[in-house]
């Protein structure tokens, strides 16, 4: 009877042992939006250096701007059917994003000294800004 009781005690010992604790930790997905430039929306600044879309959304707020990651792609001016992170350089103009709070800013500049002036998109871009939430540690 000893022995049975000591089996059984050494049976449950190594149940509760064996027994796993999960913790499940929430995060915040990653946010993506998607929008479509028309290309008489891109406005050319004064000097004529730049041609710029703001896309202007609450997503995009100060800690957006100051602790979290933003990706920005437009589709590729050739295939459509595919995406180019910003910034990128095609066909000697230099596309980047400014982050701000309340939106982004896509810029459009020559990367060349001879032809300064950008050549404004002739047809509708499709833009994607991926937001990444991040805590700021010190």
């Amino acid at each position: 009877m000893k022995k049975f009781i000591i089996l059984l005690l050494c049976t449950a010992t190594l149940g509760l042992v064996s027994c796993k604790k999960d913790t499940i930790i929430q995060d915040t997905p990653n946010r993506t939006y998607n929008f479509t430039i028309q290309p008489n929306q891109w406005v050319l600044s004064q000097d004529g250096l730049t041609y710029t879309y703001e896309w202007r959304h609450n997503a995009i707020d100060q800690i957006t701007v100051d602790d979290e990651g933003v990706l920005v792609y437009l589709s590729h001016p050739i295939n459509s059917n595919s995406y180019i992170q910003l910034p990128y350089t095609f066909n000697v103009d230099a596309y980047s994003y400014e982050l701000f709070n309340g939106g982004v800013a896509i810029d459009i500049q020559s990367s060349d000294n001879q032809d300064v002036q950008p050549i404004r998109p002739t047809r509708a871009i499709v833009a994607k800004v991926v937001v990444i939430p991040s805590l700021y540690a010190d």
